[in-house]
């Protein structure tokens, strides 16, 4: 095998070389140094990767989420969340958990709904007594759920590479997602009852109170029932899904809430378009390495070298978890989906995984990869927002990403809290 282009991506990765640029420059070396392939095949390797229709649903979600938070309906749901727990220990703190699994059904990006909370809920629970280090890393760590409960954007990425239904994905993440969520909680709970974090509110908000939050925060809580049910019952497509979402939030902000003024227009588009832009460039650039990997047969090769060491679906699992969870520390979440899917899919399937089982387990793995250093996005976005040192961010974020990884291996090894929903709903 020609593993020069590998060896340079990592070089460029250790040299901060923006992972897109990383990935593209690697794959160019092989099409300048292998002999015998025009260099075109690089240039419409790079373009065929936007001719795909599934991943159009990208722009359309980020575009949706974009439009959410200008229109009034995060300020409600947290309005919501903080109705329902605000009267616990540490209430803000489990605010901030309740609002990431809300967030699930509308943003669909970890990073957005990262930098979201941590403007939002950051400075105000630091005012409140909550250590800087904590509440960047709980808002980090909250912000894993939001790509697991749908629409996630790395559901919708995943679907499109390993061929899987994408309907099936998402509502194979809504159990995950809320396992996700209660387990932060409790170990939220207990670390707020060691440090004396108060509650937000001397009780729990009367009846009155409870329906009138909830009832302004109805429209949000539609939009995931929305997309789900249009999904199974073939009202539309995931990918439709993403457009109709775009819609509804704008009749919603428009028509509802009465919140989203024209003027906002150029802001929320700009914001869609750096965000998408992102996203499609490191797809585009996995698009000319992945031809690279195919030529030289290295998912083949990865996943003969796999399935001769072991054959048991739980081994396997685990070792591929430990591998994952590696990569995560070291590559960004999607360009890992993106780089490891085509490998890794052929492998599980010959030892009779499912494919599904398996696409929720790789987003989580490489979303927890999000909080880890030295590359962690989601790390580095709270951190930055709210001026906190990486080094407790790490020390304060232990026990929460501990967390995580135990429902990681929870979910792994016990394939019905994935697969009971799409198995029930869908066939």
């Amino acid at each position: 095998m020609n593993l020069l282009p590998v060896s340079i991506m990592f070089g460029m990765l250790a040299l901060n070389v923006p992972v897109a640029f990383a990935i593209a420059m690697a794959a160019l070396s092989f099409f300048l140094f292998a002999g015998g392939l025009p260099i075109n095949i690089f240039v419409q390797r790079l373009v065929s990767a936007t001719e795909s229709f599934p991943l159009l649903a990208v722009p359309f979600f980020i575009l949706a989420g974009s439009i959410m938070n200008h229109a009034g309906i995060t300020r409600r749901l947290m309005g919501l969340a903080d109705a329902l727990v605000g009267h616990w220990v540490g209430g803000l703190a489990q605010a901030n958990i309740i609002l990431a699994a809300m967030m699930g059904g509308l943003s669909a990006s970890a990073n957005a709904d990262a930098a979201m909370q941590a403007k939002m809920l950051g400075p105000e629970m630091i005012r409140r007594g909550y250590a800087p280090g904590f509440v960047a890393a709980l808002t980090a760590c909250a912000a894993v759920i939001t790509p697991i409960i749908p629409p996630g954007i790395g559901l919708i990425i995943y679907g499109f590479l390993a061929d899987v239904s994408i309907g099936r994905l998402f509502i194979g993440g809504v159990v995950p997602g809320l396992l996700l969520c209660g387990a932060l909680m409790l170990v939220t709970a207990a670390i707020s009852k060691r440090r004396g974090y108060r509650p937000s509110r001397q009780r729990f908000v009367s009846g009155a109170e409870l329906w009138s939050a909830f009832t302004q925060a109805i429209w949000a809580l539609t939009i995931p029932l929305f997309i789900l049910v249009g999904i199974r019952y073939g009202i539309f497509t995931p990918t439709e899904a993403g457009a109709m979402t775009v819609l509804y939030a704008t009749l919603i902000g428009f028509a509802v809430h009465r919140e989203l003024r024209i003027a906002d227009l150029p802001s929320i588009l700009t914001e869609a378009v750096l965000a998408t832009s992102t996203v499609m460039l490191i797809i585009c650039a996995a698009s000319a390495f992945g031809f690279y990997m195919a030529w030289e047969r290295i998912p083949f090769t990865v996943a003969a070298q796999l399935v001769a060491l072991t054959q048991d679906p739980y081994l396997l699992l685990l070792l591929i978890n430990l591998m994952l969870l590696a990569v995560g520390m070291l590559i960004e979440g999607t360009a890992a989906l993106i780089l490891l899917a085509p490998i890794l899919v052929p492998v599980i399937t010959k030892v009779g995984i499912d494919p599904v089982h398996f696409g929720l387990v790789m987003v989580v793995n490489l979303t927890i990869g999000g909080v880890t250093p030295p590359v962690g996005t989601l790390m580095y976005t709270t951190c930055s927002i709210l001026n906190v040192r990486l080094q407790r961010f790490t020390v304060e974020g232990m026990p929460l990403i501990l967390t995580l990884i135990a429902v990681l291996l929870l979910i792994s090894f016990f394939p019905q809290i994935v697969l009971f929903l799409p198995n029930a709903l869908m066939g």
